[in-house]
């Protein structure tokens, strides 16, 4: 059974449901977006010249504070280290390792911005039930589909290594494409319709291959989108809560749910069980069976019996 102090800590830190909760969280979002502001304000040189100093400062307390909730975050749930290798867990330590890395490698304070991934418990905030549940459902889209998707983005690159080659061969070094991979490059950004211009074919062949490929990019387009969107339309859409579990802290559950699906624990507080109440066993008294032929009253034929004789 999870201590009592560790169980509050975790309703005010995961749960977003009660008063405490939704004040740290509040407070939370607002510190990273200050941290996110002096990170980038930073980054413009007038600024750094005036005012870098101030900045820096800032941002370390902005790490203590950081640093101190994660380790509060750790001692709040029951499996620390399924917390640390969740997403959110992730997140939360990517937040602060710049600032101290940046004693060693210089210029790695600028990967702070990362902190903004961690405005993504917003939705966990003000979203309730229905943003949660959008999100699991495309998570699990996603998930389905990164199969088909995989498949697909092999056969481009076989498509584009093919073409690549082809113009590497019909044009030549004389127009640009100087080696295979550089042709397979051009062959990419021709497919997926972006067109830098940096490289174009000169011979009628060789702009006969491009045209083909920019129509082929073009055909591609729907093929990701159909699987994906078909993954969505079957997609499961029950209603989830905002809780998060006491074990792994991750959310998604159902409303009625008394296990987390993800890791198997119980979300609710362990309580002990009630005493449960004996009923004293009744027992019925049978009565005793009276034979019929006993209980009758003889009835006379004649007529002695008739007049009391």
């Amino acid at each position: 059974m999870i201590a009592p102090w560790r169980h509050r800590l975790h309703e005010v830190i995961f749960e977003a449901d009660t008063p405490a909760g939704r004040a740290f969280d509040v407070a939370l979002l607002a510190l990273i977006l200050l941290s996110v502001a002096a990170v980038v304000l930073e980054s413009v040189a007038s600024i750094r010249v005036r005012y870098g100093t101030p900045l820096r400062i800032v941002e370390w307390l902005f790490t203590v504070v950081f640093t101190v909730e994660y380790v509060l975050r750790l001692l709040s749930v029951r499996r620390p280290m399924s917390y640390a290798r969740s997403f959110y867990g992730v997140v939360d330590l990517v937040a602060i390792l710049p600032t101290y890395l940046s004693l060693v490698l210089e210029g790695s304070q600028a990967l702070l911005v990362l902190r903004a991934l961690r405005l993504l418990r917003i939705f966990r905030v003000f979203k309730l039930a229905r943003y949660v549940s959008e999100l699991s459902v495309l998570t699990r889209a996603v998930r389905r589909t990164s199969a088909k998707i995989t498949v697909f983005l092999f056969s481009i690159l076989t498509i584009a290594l093919i073409m690549g080659t082809l113009m590497y061969v019909v044009e030549g070094e004389q127009h640009g494409f100087t080696s295979i991979p550089r042709a397979v490059y051009w062959a990419i950004v021709t497919i997926t319709t972006v067109g830098y211009g940096d490289i174009a074919p000169r011979t009628i062949v060789g702009q006969m291959v491009a045209a083909f490929a920019m129509v082929l990019g073009y055909s591609l387009i729907i093929i990701p989108t159909g699987i994906f969107s078909a993954e969505i339309l079957q997609a499961n859409r029950s209603e989830v809560s905002n809780r998060a579990c006491p074990h792994c802290s991750r959310e998604g559950q159902a409303l009625d749910a008394v296990y987390c699906k993800f890791c198997g624990g119980r979300l609710e507080q362990d309580e002990p069980a009630p005493p449960r109440r004996r009923r004293g066993l009744r027992r019925r008294r049978a009565a005793p069976e009276q034979d019929p032929a006993e209980g009758a009253v003889p009835r006379g034929d004649g007529p002695s019996d008739q007049n009391g004789l």
